[in-house]
């Protein structure tokens, strides 16, 4: 009986398949009792059927059942995987003729949206005046990745002779899979960049072609980004968390929300599909609330003057 429940069809086939991963595949202890739970779950769906007999849409049927009671698209994407083992061990090692697990997809889990910082918020951790040379360079990188959106990968491509054009107020970027695009750059963040070009020169030796580089004179890391972000928070921001991606994240936010223009978006952050964008389609429903309280000429409470 698997784990002490009642006696099922699939009791010693599932023992012989855990017998297996533990002598065969040196399988964990948490791996065995992971695999145990959720094809206990597969033999109470199944009830007095054999595993031999069950077909793709009883599994399929099995995995709705599952999300519909409540468990979360990990969880059945999970017990799916533990089920598809199962299947695929009895086809190769008991002569079983297909898998019924295969195939079949878990539910799409719900795509998060992702943090962004309020428009406020971003002008309080970037109107500042620096004097360190480190603090005018970290100024001018996280500007410019509020900016143009950029990635954190293509800021720290950028090359000093190369890249950013002051005077059309645009940087030139090598995105995924290879892709150039152009974006335009802020007044702030081109006078951000003039600043520390200045104090650069001081620093770089002349064969050095980063735009961005350390105190030693070398290209920036991607951890050392993120760890002076993460000084300049404490020291400028709110005291929540920040990371460099954020601040993408904020610059799509907030182009879309004051242009509505989703393609643009689009073409600014280098996606391939316009279902990567859409996620910052969503509005704060407090702002939204303030806007149509505002605006609607129905919204306006009783005796207020029109």
């Amino acid at each position: 009986m698997i784990d002490g429940g009642a006696p099922s069809p699939f009791d010693r086939p599932v023992e012989a398949y855990l017998d297996y991963l533990a002598s065969q595949r040196r399988a964990s202890a948490h791996t065995l009792t992971s695999y145990r739970r959720e094809l206990r779950k597969l033999a109470d769906l199944a009830g007095p059927v054999d595993p031999a007999s069950l077909t793709t849409a009883q599994i399929r049927r099995f995995a709705a059942r599952l999300h519909g009671a409540g468990l979360s698209p990990r969880s059945v994407a999970r017990a799916l995987s533990a089920w598809r083992g199962f299947f695929r061990w009895r086809v190769r090692h008991q002569g079983a003729t297909d898998n019924p697990a295969d195939g079949i997809r878990p539910p799409r889990a719900p795509r998060t949206l992702p943090k962004n910082l309020s428009p406020d918020a971003m002008v309080g951790l970037l109107d500042v005046s620096p004097d360190d040379p480190l603090d005018v360079r970290d100024h001018a990188m996280f500007e410019l990745l509020y900016s143009a959106g950029l990635r954190l990968a293509e800021l720290l491509a950028l090359d000093v002779d190369r890249g950013v054009d002051r005077a059309l107020g645009e940087v030139t970027v090598t995105g995924k899979r290879g892709k150039t695009r152009i974006v335009p750059v802020g007044r702030a963040a081109l006078d951000a960049l003039e600043a520390w070009r200045a104090v650069r020169a001081g620093i770089a030796p002349a064969q050095e072609t980063a735009l961005f580089v350390t105190r030693q004179g070398t290209r920036l890391s991607q951890a050392a980004v993120r760890s002076r972000l993460d000084r300049w928070v404490r020291r400028h921001g709110e005291g929540s968390h920040v990371h460099p991606h954020m601040l993408r994240h904020s610059f799509a936010s907030h182009v879309l929300q004051s242009s509505g223009d989703l393609r643009a978006v689009q073409e600014m952050l280098g996606h391939a599909s316009i279902r990567s964008t859409q996620v910052y389609t969503h509005l704060d429903f407090q702002h939204l609330a303030k806007v149509y309280d505002a605006a609607h000429p129905r919204a306006k409470k009783r005796g207020q003057d029109d």
